[in-house]
C-alpha cells in the first residue's frame, strides 16, 4: 500500500503537479487528500481540473477543508460580502467567480472527516483541521490535542491546516501532518506532502519536501491580473512562496491593528487599503 497524503495546496497547481509526478514515481496507487483545493492563487480551475483527471486514475479520498466552507457558504448568502480590488477579500472573490457549479456540487459532496481502513493495517482518520472541527489546529504540546487524540477511535490521524509538516505523539497515538502543497510555512517555499505505506501490519511514514518553479506561480499572480483585485494579499502571497514566512495571518492581524489605532475599531472585512500598506511595508522587507 503506497499513499501519498496531500493537504492545502490553495489553488497552486504548479506544485499539485510536481507532487503527484513524484508521487506516481515512488509507486503510489492511492491518494489522500485533506482539503483546501483552491484559494490565494490564480487559475483555480486549473487545480480542479488535475484533482478530476486523477481520481479517474486513482483510488482518491478527498476531505472537506474551511476554504470548501468558504465557497459554500458565500453561494449560500447569495453571493454577499466580498469585493474586487480589495486585499482583505479580493482573492475570496477572484476565486469563488472562477469556480464552476461542477466545483460546488463536489465541494458539497465532501465529509469533514473519515475513517479508512485497508486490510491489515490500522485504521486512520483523516481530516483538515482536528476530527472534531474543520479549523481547529492540531498544534504539539497542546493539552488540547492531546484530549482529541485520546477520544479518537484511530490511532492515526491524517491532518493538514497548519501548513507545518511533522508529527504529534501521545499514548501510542499519531498525528501526521503533511504540511502544505501550495503555500508551505517555514520551508523555504518547497511544496510538502507524506508519503504513506503500509508495512507488517503497521504504517511507515515519510515527510517530503520537493522544489517546483514558484516563479512561475508568482508570474499567474500578474498575468491573471489576481494581483490587482487583492493587491496587498498577492504580496503577502508572493513573499510566502519565496520564503515560506509571514503568513497571511500574521500580515492581516497586523493591518487590523493599524486600522484600530487610526480609526478606533475595526472589522473584518472593512480593512482600508493604506492600512494592508502599512502592514505590508513593516513587515516584508
Amino acid at each position: 500500500m503506497n499513499i501519498a497524503v496531500l493537504s492545502d495546496i490553495h489553488g497552486n497547481y504548479v506544485a499539485l503537479q510536481a507532487v503527484i509526478d513524484y508521487a506516481i514515481n515512488q509507486g503510489a496507487d492511492t491518494f489522500v487528500f485533506l482539503g483546501d483545493y483552491v484559494g490565494e492563487l490564480a487559475y483555480p480551475q486549473k487545480t480542479m481540473e488535475m484533482l478530476y483527471s486523477l481520481r479517474e486514475k486513482y483510488k482518491c479520498f478527498f476531505i472537506r477543508g474551511n476554504k470548501e466552507d468558504y465557497w459554500l457558504k458565500y453561494k449560500a448568502k447569495g453571493e454577499r460580502g466580498w469585493k474586487e480590488f480589495n486585499s482583505t477579500t479580493g482573492a475570496l472573490y477572484y476565486t469563488y467567480h472562477n469556480l464552476k457549479p461542477r466545483d460546488l456540487d463536489f465541494f458539497m459532496s465532501l465529509s469533514y472527516k473519515e475513517e479508512i481502513e485497508f486490510d491489515g493495517l490500522p485504521q486512520i482518520t483523516i481530516c483538515h483541521g482536528s476530527p472534531q472541527k474543520v479549523n481547529e489546529k492540531l498544534l504539539p504540546d497542546s493539552e488540547n490535542t492531546f484530549v482529541v487524540m485520546d477520544n479518537n477511535a484511530s490511532d492515526y490521524i491524517l491532518c493538514g491546516h497548519t501548513h507545518v509538516q511533522g508529527k504529534i505523539e501521545h499514548n501510542g497515538k499519531k498525528v501526521l501532518n503533511p504540511g502544505a502543497v501550495g503555500i508551505s510555512h517555514h520551508c523555504k517555499g518547497k511544496a510538502q506532502f507524506m508519503m504513506l505505506r503500509g508495512a507488517s501490519e503497521t504504517w511507515v511514514y515519510e515527510f517530503v519536501s520537493l522544489e517546483y518553479d514558484t516563479e512561475k506561480v508568482i508570474l499567474d499572480l500578474y498575468s491573471s491580473g489576481l494581483s490587482e483585485k487583492a493587491p496587498y494579499w498577492c504580496k503577502v502571497s508572493e513573499n510566502l512562496l519565496r520564503t515560506g514566512e509571514i503568513a497571511h495571518g500574521e500580515v492581516l492581524e497586523r493591518a487590523m491593528t493599524l486600522c484600530k489605532k487610526k480609526y478606533g475599531e475595526c472589522s473584518w472585512p472593512n480593512i482600508p487599503e493604506e492600512c494592508w500598506q502599512g502592514a505590508v511595508s513593516e513587515m516584508l522587507r
